[in-house]
């Protein structure tokens, strides 16, 4: 049996599907299932059982013996959301419990961590355990996901095997839900479909012109299959950063948007607004070389491939993975 929490939202929905595909199907899903703008993502995917956020902890305790492996993607993710106790209770809390319930009944354990631990990324963005308690996220969400970090490198009683994976920035097929937190090629595809144009927030740095500031983007196809690697493969326990590797620009991404789209260019520039300015990130690249080292082989996707994939074959006809 194999338990992916969060399951009904973007990474966790692309997990339950890559496992299905890998001819896993006893797999207990976990999210709140009260909102039901996420059904979809789950549809047509072969599942054991569906258990409530709330009712997780308890059912683990009773069903914990059966548990093969767990992965817990589910979490608090609004990087707008400010009020660091929603965060401390869903992000943190909530996760030493999976954690602690994990260690007892030997359950191996993947967690989602994310890039948003590296702050303006002033240590660089290498997956170093060292680096951890130095780190300065920007936001309650950045935090969290760092304390969570620091408290899981801390514990001598742990999982047979853990590890925690820093996302990137994360896209692809059934993030239809997310709204605001939604990828920019999600909200690009959007924009250019209703204006014929796309906006991106102008530099206000003079070390970038306007539409150049550079993310690591990572496809979730990519991010799934690492996950499902990690689960196959005996590998050391720690933090391993998830990326593909190399930044690519905002003025790539949206004109292999337009491209994709079959739709001619039409690009545009607005100030970032003056709330976010201070806390805008300018450049991020994950160091993929401990995923190398631990012998992960797979090549992943570029940044035009997964546009094109993205585009072609899940947004043009609001599909599902």
């Amino acid at each position: 049996m194999i338990v992916v929490t969060g399951a009904a939202g973007f990474i966790g929905s692309c997990l339950v599907s890559r496992l299905n595909q890998a001819g896993y199907s006893d797999i207990v899903v976990v999210d709140d299932f009260s909102k039901t703008e996420k059904d979809g993502n789950l549809e047509g995917k072969t599942l054991s059982a569906k258990v409530g956020r709330k009712d997780f902890v308890s059912w683990f305790e009773q069903f914990g013996p059966e548990v093969e492996f767990v992965y817990h993607i589910g979490a608090r993710t609004d990087t707008t959301e400010f009020d660091a106790s929603i965060f401390d209770e869903l992000n943190v809390n909530y996760s030493k419990e999976v954690w602690r319930l994990c260690t007892r009944f030997e359950i191996p354990l993947v967690y989602a961590s994310s890039a948003a631990t590296y702050g303006l990324g002033e240590y660089g963005y290498k997956d170093d355990h060292e680096l951890s308690e130095k780190l300065k996220p920007l936001n309650p969400y950045g935090d969290s996901k760092n304390d969570f970090d620091i408290w899981a490198l801390q514990q001598s009683e742990t999982p047979p095997f853990w590890a925690g994976l820093k996302f990137f920035n994360v896209y692809g097929p059934n993030e239809y839900h997310k709204g605001r937190m939604a990828s920019v090629i999600f909200h690009a595809y959007q924009q250019i479909g209703e204006t014929g144009g796309m906006k991106l927030f102008r530099s206000h740095n003079p070390e970038y012109k306007d539409g150049e500031q550079l993310r690591d983007f990572v496809y979730v196809k990519d991010v799934v299959e690492v996950c499902l690697f990690l689960m196959e493969k005996d590998q050391e326990s720690g933090i391993y950063n998830l990326g593909s590797g190399t930044a690519r620009s905002f003025l790539d991404l949206t004109r292999n948007t337009f491209k994709s789209m079959g739709i001619e260019e039409n690009i545009t520039f607005i100030d970032t607004p003056e709330d976010i300015r201070d806390k805008y990130q300018y450049f991020t690249e994950a160091d993929m070389s401990k995923l190398i080292n631990a012998g992960y082989k797979k090549a992943f996707h570029t940044l035009e491939e997964g546009v094109e994939d993205y585009v072609k074959n899940y947004l043009s006809n609001e599909g599902y993975y």
